[in-house]
């Protein structure tokens, strides 16, 4: 791996860890897994707002799912 490949993913590590730190700031509730999904998403193109809108559907429909009739 080159010194420019390193300086690259090492940058992009620290990025995501900034980004994971302002999330639980938010209380976003991702964990950096699933935030680096998302960032990937939105690199390539997808609306933010949009994703945004399906996290939150999503977790809307887990929570039914999992509470009690």
């Amino acid at each position: 791996m080159s010194t420019r490949e390193s300086v690259r993913i090492a940058a992009a590590q620290e990025t995501l860890d900034i980004l994971h730190e302002m999330s639980q700031l938010l209380n976003t509730q991702l964990d950096k897994e699933t935030l680096a999904i998302c960032v990937g998403m939105i690199e390539s193109g997808v609306n933010p707002e949009a994703l945004a809108a399906v996290i939150q559907e999503l977790r809307r429909e887990n929570l039914a799912m999992n509470t009690p009739r």
